[in-house]
């Protein structure tokens, strides 16, 4: 574009002041601060001054120094600055515990528990008997100690900060021996070598990858061991040649020499699943009643409640950690601890844990309610959307956020797909439309997942794939 152009152009754009004095600005205003309005428009505007003078093709022009123009991209901006980036969304990848969408979905009757107290005071860390002051954990202790076994209890703000802060109540300064095959990396970069550096810690690594002995351990013990640590590889699978001591040998083994066992179960499963038909998790019940001192795991996986981190085990070592100078940094909030009480409370029955609980339900989930629920969802995109190409099919999903890896659940998929719109520019328009649909690819089709869609969802979920196909 010739020089003398860009400069005409640029002659053309409104003041910022011009466009604040106009009948829409003002109605903004009405509703929006007056230095954010300000702030947009200012923003378009700089933006297509820079578009112009980029710009070596011709492509801009009269219609974007237009006041209308203008005025229309400090509105987007606006919309932007003004809506809420952590929103509803609908999980159509079947993956349960997606960490991108917030992991578990919290029970609904826990959701309508916690609305009414959250306007106004809460009794966080006040004993209502006495009226004095009260350690928060108490109001979760009770039922972590009912349903684990545990003679204490308390909570930090996710698993890693439990690991941190229980290694370092328990052998800051000293040696911890832990098996090379449980050296594990899970999410955001997190290593528990690096964790446990940071917790004063010295690790001792013993055995090898595949396999560790009983007889590793016991060799490593020195008079400047502080425990015995496992791992337990909720978010991984060593198959083939492999073996592990077990937890009630290792228990034994450090009990014998004055050492506390520390048992990370990271998923934090409180009931069977093979009610689901899913192989065997490993309960915190289970890590207790065989003695292992400290037991700790995530409150947003198989729990469900909000982010936090559940140490359980015995009172003097649950002690120690609960006065480490740490545990005011880690502690948790109010809407922590009160969606994990309400959530526990439902583990106390599994049939009702099954119907209230959506991450149970979704396990629970049966073929045939699957299939009947994708049919559906099928026939209303084929309405919405009558040039998209749509097919049920059956696939697999997953329990996801480092829980049971290896496991495919069975489903049942509904594929999209959109003729001159691809997958990958279908996938983004789901996902940036007002219903923020969130799916998966394959073959170049867009698949929506039923397992992990509620019922009130299938016709937001068909009305956003017939607004991104129009």
């Amino acid at each position: 574009m010739a020089s003398t152009i860009k400069q005409e152009l640029l002659r053309k754009l409104p003041s910022v002041s011009s466009l604040l004095g106009t009948q829409t600005a003002a109605g903004w205003l009405e509703e929006h601060p007056g230095p954010l309005v300000t702030l947009c428009i200012r923003q378009a505007v700089e933006d297509v001054r820079t578009q112009i003078l980029a710009d070596t093709g011709g492509r801009c022009g009269a219609v974007h120094t237009s006041a209308d123009y203008l005025l229309d991209q400090a509105h987007q901006r606006l919309i932007e600055q003004t809506t809420p980036h952590i929103r509803r969304a609908i999980n159509a990848t079947g993956i349960i515990l997606h960490t991108a969408l917030g992991r578990a979905v919290w029970p609904a009757s826990v959701v309508d528990s916690m609305a009414d107290d959250l306007k106004g005071y809460v009794t966080l860390a006040t004993d209502r008997q006495t009226g004095k002051r009260s350690e928060r954990h108490h109001r979760v202790e009770y039922i972590l100690r009912e349903l684990t076994g545990a003679e204490s209890a308390t909570v930090v703000n996710n698993n890693a900060a439990a690991t941190l802060i229980v290694l370092a109540a328990l052998a800051g300064g000293k040696e911890v021996i832990v098996s090379r095959g449980q050296l594990i990396e899970i999410g955001g970069a997190f290593r528990l070598p690096d964790v446990m550096a940071q917790s004063g810690a010295t690790m001792v690594e013993v055995g090898t990858t595949n396999r560790t002995h009983l007889r590793d351990y016991e060799r490593a013990i020195t008079e400047r061991t502080g425990a015995i640590f496992r791992a337990h590889p909720s978010n991984y699978r060593v198959v083939g040649f492999t073996k592990e001591a077990p937890l009630v040998e290792l228990v034994e083994l450090a009990h014998s020499h004055g050492l506390p066992m520390i048992d990370d179960l990271g998923a934090g499963a409180l009931i069977g699943l093979e009610r689901f038909g899913l192989p065997h998790e490993p309960l915190m019940g289970e890590s207790i009643a065989a003695g292992a001192d400290v037991v700790l795991a995530s409150a947003d996986k198989l729990i469900g409640a909000g982010q936090g981190g559940v140490i359980v085990g015995r009172a003097e070592c649950v002690e120690r950690i609960r006065t480490h100078a740490l545990a005011r940094a880690l502690r948790t909030d109010k809407t922590c601890l009160m969606a994990l009480e309400r959530t526990l409370h439902l583990f106390r029955d599994p049939d009702l844990l099954a119907r209230e609980h959506a991450t149970y339900r979704m396990l629970a989930a049966e073929p045939a309610t699957l299939r009947a629920r994708a049919r559906k969802l099928a026939k209303k995109i084929a309405a919405a959307a009558p040039r998209a190409e749509v097919e049920v099919t059956e696939g697999v999903g997953f329990l996801g956020s480092g829980s049971l890896p290896m496991e495919e659940l069975p489903t049942f998929l509904v594929a999209v797909a959109a003729g001159d719109v691809k997958a990958g520019e279908l996938a983004r328009r789901l996902r940036m439309d007002e219903a923020c649909v969130f799916t998966r690819i394959e073959s170049d089709r867009v698949l929506l997942d039923v397992r992990t869609m509620a019922d009130g969802e299938l016709p937001r979920a068909a009305a956003a794939i017939g607004r991104a196909t129009a």
